[in-house]
């Protein structure tokens, strides 16, 4: 398992995706799926800057494992701010024409749907959403 904990900043979004792209390169992860990736990754970290720690700033721990059966990534990322469940936010109607949506809520119906598996717990504290994505 690879783990990094940093500012939850945005410009700090580089190295949590080098960190998670350095394991999917080990597994020769299609180009699409590892793109599917980046962008969960990026949505999920730059919720966290943007939001868990308003106005103030705190740090975020990003956790990172290949599985073997099925082969597949688990990142987790994990915050001490506020709690909130993003999977619990309903999704966009995106029926709608993009002038009458409301704005926000869809990077997340994104993450949702372009992952096998995403969980959210709140725990000693702590805001923890995992995903998982066959490769």
């Amino acid at each position: 398992m690879e783990e990094l904990t940093l500012d939850a900043k945005v410009e700090h979004l580089d190295q949590v995706l080098a960190l998670v792209d350095g394991l999917l390169e080990k597994r020769d992860c299609p180009m699409k799926t590892q793109m599917q990736i980046d962008v969960a990754v990026e949505e999920l970290f730059v919720n966290i800057a943007n939001y868990a720690y308003t106005p103030q700033t705190g740090q975020a721990t990003v956790r990172a494992r290949l599985l073997d059966e099925p082969s597949a990534i688990e990142v987790t990322l994990i915050d001490s701010g506020m709690p909130y469940n993003p999977l619990a936010k309903e999704d966009p109607d995106i029926t709608l024409p993009v002038e009458e949506r409301p704005i926000g809520g869809l990077g997340i119906y994104m993450v949702k749907k372009s992952m096998d598996k995403v969980h959210y717990e709140h725990k000693d504290g702590q805001n923890v959403l995992t995903f998982l994505k066959c490769l």
